[in-house]
């Protein structure tokens, strides 16, 4: 029997790259929720009978619900999440004005979403004939704390910290969370228009140039080893935060 993986944040960029891979290469089903249609999710969902697309908010206990249990029902269980959904915003510096209720909402967003997910998942993960596996997608902001992203540092480095307590409360379920790099999205282009004015210039440029360079990603390429493993990530694997492009992704990563 094929997979089934639930893909949040999966109508563009890393999220629709995972979608695609799992879809195309790996020939698993897809139970993938985002806020949007996008015509790239729907054009996937034209073409395969093993793509579920729905529109919800993470932050919606009711929609992330839903999901969990359209997998179950149509696909006969659940393998694999991938937790990608995620806001950059606020930009601000802890010292300014802006409100606290934006640091919470973003919260609500980047971690207490991943919660709700377990929560709802994890009984059919742990039912999974194929091993339950989470795969967390995080950033190297979990660890660097730049200048201008606090509520983004904080709510990836709580990621991360979930992940650990995850796989020793769940030593059956495998779990890890990925940095995917810089990667060319949506997100790369905000911090390229609105980044200046709340981060330190030198990093800010740092993105700046990384574009104008052609340096960044495609999405594909995270993409690939966050599929492969929420379809395979081995054991040893559980509770660590690893890099898209580090030895312990290599067997991941796509070979074409």
């Amino acid at each position: 029997m094929p997979a089934t993986i639930l893909v949040t944040g999966a109508s563009k960029g890393i999220g629709l790259a995972v979608t695609t891979i799992l879809l195309r290469k790996f020939k698993a089903n897809v139970v993938a929720l985002s806020r949007t249609k996008t015509p790239e999710i729907l054009a996937l969902a034209s073409e395969s009978n093993s793509l579920v697309v729905l529109e919800g908010d993470v932050t919606d206990d009711a929609a992330v619900a839903r999901a969990i249990d359209q997998a179950t029902s149509t696909f006969n269980g659940l393998d694999g999440i991938v937790l990608n959904a995620a806001t950059l915003a606020p930009l601000c510096r802890i010292g300014d004005d802006t409100p606290l209720e934006n640091w919470k909402t973003h919260f609500d967003v980047n971690f207490f979403s991943l919660i709700v997910a377990l929560k709802h998942s994890l009984p059919a993960l742990r039912k999974s004939a194929l091993g339950g596996r989470v795969v967390f997608v995080s950033s190297g902001a979990a660890v660097k704390g730049t200048a201008g992203w606090g509520p983004y540092n904080a709510s990836k480095a709580a990621m991360n910290s979930l992940c650990r307590t995850l796989a020793e409360e769940e030593p059956d379920v495998i779990s890890v969370a990925l940095r995917p790099g810089m990667v060319q999205t949506d997100m790369q282009a905000a911090l390229r228009q609105d980044g200046a004015k709340h981060m330190n210039a030198q990093d800010h440029q740092t993105f700046v140039a990384a574009h104008a360079d052609g340096k960044l990603l495609d999405a594909h390429d995270p993409g690939h080893v966050i599929a492969s493993l929420a379809l395979n990530a081995d054991k040893i694997l559980s509770g660590n935060f690893l890099s898209w492009d580090s030895p312990d992704c290599a067997n991941y990563r796509s070979t074409a």
